[in-house]
């Protein structure tokens, strides 16, 4: 189990939680936790790790390559536990990973697994592992969720030591924001812990088996806000120190010394940012536990996230510059090419400059030297006095001649001119459409908006479906030497091409006429056509994208993307 990947999301045996019990009137109102949560994994994996009876159901006996809904491929199981099974799975009609958590229709929590799963589901927030289908067939309740390959645990990181302020700072930004996002929709977590939590590649946190893993495990709790901001204490408290803030060890982590307490962070290791460790103590404070050197204990996601936003914000550590080395002339400019290297440890005398030519032979040389240049000069000036009082004569003839022959014979380049733009729309060659009623804000001369595909788990080059563009209209038919692209997204690759087509919504790809094609890394794409084609209708037409994180300004979650935000064509 310990060798298994930990991109896994949802993942039952590492996020264990409980279900959906935390209601919308339970979210707003909690009281005062009577116990710290002090389970961990390790205790569950080999108990019960919930409240409820997992019954007399018996884990469905499933296997590599069997298949769910002749859809899902079942890959690899990662957890076998209280009658239910996780698994790494493979979507085959969207031909990407995904996790499946599965256990009997009969199972005593199935009606709880699938109404958390439908519920996490309709929150939508992309800071959470996303649920994508939830199912009761053949017996069997499934729920499928995404696959992070490019995640890791926060138990994982934690491994190498504690993490640096800054990251602190942003994971426990982000997951106390997410989190009371959450608690605003009535939905709780109550298994947060360093397995649940993941950072992405592009720094971003995220936070898996929202309800879900609590549901899966039977745990509940009367006071859901509560456990959940003291969760993200425990977090914070880690991150901080390398160290579980309970006595028990979990998570790869040593607990604190027995019949000590609990003791701030600071305490524990020296260096530790004094306004996180405040914070941390902040959200861990039960029944007075909270030193006097604290404020108010936080007790809910809300009064953490406010907490935060009071305290000074704390910036990324600065890049760390290095050096250059100290010039050194190379052995051709120091005079020794081919010459033997010298021996090492002997230093080598410097031979000094040669003396001016004072000798008698020298001065001679110089007088001849310098008559030489006053000859120079004089005949140069005579010449030039010559050329220009001929020219001065003739100008008049000059300027009566004409240049006809030579307009006739020039080569200059002709001057090429912007095209506009009177429609645009979507062009689907497969499946179904990205976002067609963005394709006119390509057109609109502003760079800050877009027309934005869908996020693809294989890539660069686009596997599930031929490409994606748009089909412009320029209002009549005109010579096109070049199209330029402004993309959002750089970096290993965008390969895009231009097609001419015969309307605005040509039957399919063969029957437009390819006249370009251009791959960069760029966020700047210009197709250029080798011979300039007369056309009234061009496809812009992406076959390969670069992969990026997170993106909430563009409302797009990681994966291989592009977003086009303006065209323009020239004739």
């Amino acid at each position: 189990m310990a060798e298994r990947s930990t991109a896994a999301v949802d993942v039952a045996d590492t996020s264990g939680d409980q279900p959906l019990t935390a209601k919308a009137d339970q979210s707003t109102a909690d009281g005062v936790a009577k116990n710290r949560e002090r389970d961990t994994e390790d205790v569950e994996a080999q108990g019960s790790g919930g409240t409820e009876s997992p019954g007399k159901a018996s884990p469905p006996e499933l296997h590599s390559g069997h298949k769910l809904a002749r859809r899902y491929r079942l890959e690899e199981c990662l957890t076998r536990l209280d009658g239910f099974s996780s698994w790494r799975a493979v979507d085959e009609k969207l031909r990407r990973a995904v996790g499946v958590h599965i256990l009997p229709a009969d199972h005593a929590r199935a009606r709880s697994v699938l109404a958390a799963a439908r519920s996490s589901a309709l929150l939508g927030d992309p800071r959470f592992v996303q649920v994508l289908d939830a199912v009761e067939e053949n017996d069997l309740v499934y729920v499928v969720h995404e696959w992070l390959p490019d995640a890791t645990e926060l138990t994982t990181l934690l491994a190498s030591g504690p993490l640096e302020p800054y990251d602190c700072y942003q994971m426990v930004s982000q997951v106390a924001s997410a989190m009371a996002a959450a608690h605003r929709e009535g939905l709780a977590h109550l298994r947060l812990n360093p397995n649940a939590v993941l950072r992405t590649s592009s720094g971003q946190w995220r936070i898996r088996g929202l309800a879900v893993n609590a549901a899966l495990r039977g745990a509940s709790s009367d006071t859901p806000q509560r456990a959940d901001t003291e969760a993200i204490g425990a977090l914070l408290y880690a991150a901080l120190t390398q160290r579980w803030p309970y006595e028990n060890d979990a998570y790869g982590l040593a607990g604190l010394p027995k019949d000590v307490g609990l003791i701030a962070p600071d305490q524990v290791r020296a260096g530790v940012h004094r306004g996180l460790s405040e914070l941390a103590m902040r959200a861990l404070a039960n029944d007075g536990a909270t030193a006097s050197r604290h404020e108010s204990a936080c007790t809910t996601p809300e009064e953490l996230v406010k907490a935060i936003g009071e305290m000074p914000r704390i910036r990324p550590p600065e890049p760390a510059f290095t050096a250059p080395p100290e010039y050194q002339r190379t052995t051709y400019q120091q005079g020794t090419y081919g010459r033997p290297a010298p021996h090492p440890g002997v230093t080598q005398p410097v031979a000094p400059p040669p003396p001016p030519l004072q000798s008698r032979t020298g001065r001679a040389l110089k007088w001849a030297v310098s008559a030489l240049l006053i000859a120079a000069l004089g005949l140069g000036s005579w010449q030039l006095a010559d050329a220009l009082m001929d020219r001065s004569g003739g100008s008049d003839d000059n300027q009566s001649q004409t240049t006809d022959d030579g307009d006739k014979n020039s080569t200059a380049p002709k001057p090429t001119k912007t095209l506009s733009i009177e429609d645009a729309q979507e062009f689907v060659a497969q499946g179904d459409a990205q976002h067609p009623g963005d394709v006119k804000l390509t057109y609109d001369n502003s760079m800050t908006t877009g027309w934005r595909t869908s996020s693809y788990t294989d890539g660069p080059k686009i596997v599930i479906k031929p490409g994606v563009g748009i089909v412009y209209d320029l209002g009549s038919s005109q010579e096109v030497s070049a199209a330029t692209l402004s993309l959002r997204y750089g970096g290993n690759y965008t390969a895009a091409s231009l097609y001419a087509a015969d309307s605005l919504t040509p039957s399919s790809l063969d029957a437009m006429t390819k006249i370009g094609s251009v791959k960069t890394d760029d966020t700047t794409a210009t197709i250029k056509v080798g011979k300039p084609v007369k056309s009234r209708y061009l496809l812009v037409w992406l076959t390969a994208m670069p992969y990026s994180g997170d993106d909430p300004a563009n409302y797009s979650r990681p994966g291989y993307k592009q977003a086009i935000t303006n065209v323009k064509f020239t004739g």
